[in-house]
């Protein structure tokens, strides 16, 4: 008689890389409130090696080079002050970025961020976490989807949106009780497509 094999094969859940990138600079932001709460839901998902990357603490000039990053790639001419958030960029297996709504969009500093690089997002997937007044910052979502989708990264289609985050929060947490499942459902599909397009990557460039 043959014996029957009982054992169980056991997975292992290879972390990707995170980088939650703090998009405000502006004094008395709340954008590290948020960015810490996010990345203790992602801690606790699980799936990620998170690393939370604050805008302000690196030079990222509004004037940028005539030469696009698109075509220069590693020969950008960027300060040195930017390397490290060039590295962190680079990096990262899939991305969060939190952002306030400043008059109907993003800050400034996100977008000079976003500008000074173009493959370090390349086929690798966004998720927007906001915050703001009654709209919760998603004005500034709905632009950073355009954005994003013309870097090639794919941006993940649910979000977290904080309406009126200075009363709806308390002791750096949010009040609602529904907001930790939501942030499952946005980091379950980011490891999704995290897992999905770093093997893609790996398998073929992405054309273009």
């Amino acid at each position: 008689m043959n014996e029957i094999d009982t054992t169980t094969e056991v997975t292992t859940r290879t972390p990707h890389k995170l980088a939650i990138v703090v998009g405000s600079v502006r004094e008395g932001r709340f954008g590290p409130v948020v960015a810490s709460w996010v990345a203790e839901q992602a801690g606790l998902h699980g799936g990620f090696d998170v690393h939370v990357v604050d805008l302000a603490e690196f030079d990222v000039p509004l004037s940028l080079p005539a030469a696009s990053p698109k075509y220069a790639g590693d020969d950008y001419p960027r300060p040195a002050g930017m390397a490290a958030l060039t590295s962190a960029l680079a990096d990262a297996d899939a991305f969060a970025l939190v952002t306030p709504e400043y008059n109907h969009s993003y800050p400034a500093s996100l977008k000079a961020a976003v500008d000074w690089h173009f493959t370090q997002w390349t086929a690798k997937p966004v998720a927007f976490v906001s915050y703001g007044g009654a709209a919760g910052g998603r004005h500034a979502v709905l632009h950073l989807e355009n954005v994003l989708t013309e870097l090639r990264a794919v941006t993940v289609r649910d979000g977290l949106a904080f309406p009126n985050h200075f009363t709806t929060w308390q002791d750096g947490r949010p009040l609602d009780p529904e907001a930790a499942g939501y942030a499952k459902t946005l980091l379950s599909q980011l490891e999704w497509w995290a897992g999905a397009l770093r093997s893609a990557r790996e398998a073929t460039p992405y054309p273009g």
